[in-house]
């Protein structure tokens, strides 16, 4: 089935599983089942842990399906003391893709097309939690996540995901905090995670034509299909439930920071790369807008402002050349 815009309908309330068996290509129902229930109960927690910080605004859900299954759910909130916008979107897609989303959507992807016909779709499953969050205050950063599970024709399946971060001004003890809880979750796992996904943040998240980082990275990790699937969802799990303990405390430490205009239009600068990097070389954002997802849960990752300035440097030996500093050249932290 191709999915498209208009496939979209929005219901007053989702049903209690998106996920239906027989739906979509043959495959692991009963993951696809657990997937879906799990990051349900982390889009709630999560979303409830926000508001709690946030002390002002509530998130509002939109829920929508579509006839050939599937279907989803968003939550944001908007005008917050602490947050400026932050959505929290759960979704669950069957469907065919063209082969370039099936690249867009994986490392391997252009591989996987192999053999092929020319024009021919391939039929998916594809269940996600992704979420970002833009803070007022420019001392508390930009945090987004993405956990997901693949499935498509031939029972081939994958986990993909990370958490990161995207401060505006660097303070060592928060991406102590930040990249410790996160190395903590990835050892209880596999002690070769952290190490591995770090460097894959580092990477995936280089903004090319700047020669810089769109933040200071995380954890990222894609196409992992290495090992019993069952593990790999421990590990998600573990990793889309450590998303608050990592970034509640840091913005709770700096919500009330005073700060300049100059650091809120430094700020309005760096997410003028996030929009750069999210609309140009973000996996997601592109896999979404080659296989007819919902456009508003799409871009619902951009900030609600932003700011491009002409040929912007800032000052040598201020804090802006500081973070600049450390989005050019990849950093330990723990």
């Amino acid at each position: 089935v191709k999915i498209g815009w208009d496939s979209h309908q929005a219901v007053e309330k989702a049903p209690d599983s998106l996920v239906r068996e027989g739906d979509g290509p043959d495959g692991n129902y009963p993951m696809r089942s657990r997937f879906e229930k799990m990051i349900r109960e982390a889009q709630i927690s999560i979303t409830s842990a926000i508001e709690e910080i946030d002390g002002k605004a509530k998130f509002q859900e939109d829920s929508w399906i579509r006839a050939n299954g599937g279907g989803g759910m968003s939550r944001v909130l908007k005008d917050g003391a602490v947050w400026e916008k932050a959505g929290v979107n759960l979704s669950v897609v069957y469907g065919s893709m063209p082969q370039e989303a099936l690249a867009a959507a994986t490392e391997r992807g252009v591989d996987r097309a192999k053999g092929m016909a020319p024009g021919e779709r391939v039929p998916f499953f594809a269940c996600g939690l992704s979420c970002v969050m833009h803070p007022r205050n420019p001392h508390c950063p930009t945090m987004h996540f993405n956990y997901r599970y693949f499935e498509t024709d031939g029972g081939v399946w994958w986990f993909g995901g990370g958490t990161d971060i995207t401060p505006s001004y660097l303070n060592l003890d928060d991406m102590k905090h930040f990249h410790g809880t996160y190395k903590e979750v990835c050892d209880r796992h596999d002690p070769e995670f952290y190490p591995k996904f770090k460097a894959w943040a580092d990477r995936y998240f280089m903004i090319p034509h700047r020669n810089e980082t769109r933040g200071l990275g995380g954890i990222f990790f894609d196409d992992l299909n290495d090992r019993d699937p069952e593990l790999l969802y421990q590990f998600a799990k573990d990793a889309v439930n450590s998303v608050v303990p990592a970034y509640g405390p840091i913005c709770e430490a700096h919500k009330d920071d005073p700060f300049t205009e100059k650091e809120k239009q430094w700020q309005q600068m760096r997410r003028g790369r996030y929009v750069e990097f999210n609309l140009v070389y973000d996996r997601g954002t592109v896999f979404g807008l080659k296989t007819g997802g919902r456009i508003e849960s799409i871009l619902m990752s951009l900030p609600e402002t932003a700011r491009w300035e002409y040929n912007h440097h800032p000052e040598p030996g201020s804090p802006e050349a500081e973070i600049l500093d450390a989005f050019k050249h990849a950093r330990e932290w723990v």
